[in-house]
């Protein structure tokens, strides 16, 4: 797949505290630059991760190809979230990855308040819930009747991943082809993640259209350890061509 983005623009656009994706996110950017010859932007919350209401630059998206998300909790002004606003309602694609499910987290009388689930609902296909414990891990598996899709192609039948699991309702997310399962691995009997009928096994990646009729790849795996598995590289790598359009350039499939 070398080379295959050439003259795409890709913006990256970084801002939560909890995984590092102010580190991966641009080690990601440079692959994708690099060996797929994508233009890309990385945009960093300001003046660090936990700052929440400042992501400079978001103009980038006006002209971007393909946005992919790694926010949480975000409180940004009006006119900075208009841009990501614009560039849904243009149904641009999107690729979400874990904490982007609850991205934003503005008061309740905020006149965006709506997209604290919104963007999980309406974008990537599934709000926040809770996660089985920071201690447990996950088992990822191919979803039944998933086999054949494109973005799965090179990537393993199972792998395991550092990312504890979210629990994800709707199950499956609304308007979703799911890919991947997940297995809670030594989940925490915390009292809150889970309970004795709390299923242990929900989906961590998946595709859709979101409201502005846009494609979207949403994986809850973002973990910074997540990063180093070869299984998890050619699964965004794969997804990134997938939400542009390209699957037909994506590499035959291995299953082991």
């Amino acid at each position: 797949m070398s080379a295959n983005l050439e003259g795409r623009r890709i913006v990256f656009v970084c801002g939560e505290d909890e995984y590092e994706s102010e580190r991966t996110m641009p080690l990601l950017a440079h692959m994708i630059e690099e060996l797929h010859g994508a233009e890309v932007t990385v945009l960093k919350a300001y003046p660090d991760p936990a700052s929440a209401n400042d992501i400079p630059g978001l103009e980038a998206l006006r002209s971007a190809d393909l946005a992919i998300f790694y926010i949480r909790f975000r409180e940004l002004p009006e006119q900075q979230f208009a841009y990501i606003r614009e560039y849904l309602e243009a149904g641009k694609p999107v690729v979400g990855f874990r904490t982007s499910t609850h991205a934003f987290r503005y008061a309740e009388d905020h006149p965006l308040a709506k997209w604290n689930d919104g963007f999980g609902i309406d974008v990537l296909g599934a709000p926040w819930i809770r996660h089985f414990g920071h201690s447990s891990t996950t088992d990822v598996s191919v979803a039944w009747g998933a086999e054949d899709h494109p973005i799965l192609r090179g990537v393993p039948d199972r792998f395991t991943c550092r990312s504890w699991l979210y629990q994800v309702l709707p199950y499956p997310p609304e308007g979703a082809t799911l890919l991947l399962n997940g297995h809670a691995v030594n989940p925490e009997d915390n009292g809150w993640s889970m309970t004795e009928h709390t299923p242990r096994i929900h989906p961590i990646t998946w595709t859709r259209k979101h409201f502005g009729g846009g494609r979207v790849f949403t994986t809850t795996m973002g973990h910074p350890d997540d990063f180093e598995i070869p299984a998890f590289e050619r699964l965004i790598t794969n997804g990134i061509y997938w939400a542009l359009g390209y699957e037909q350039r994506i590499e035959g499939r291995e299953t082991k």
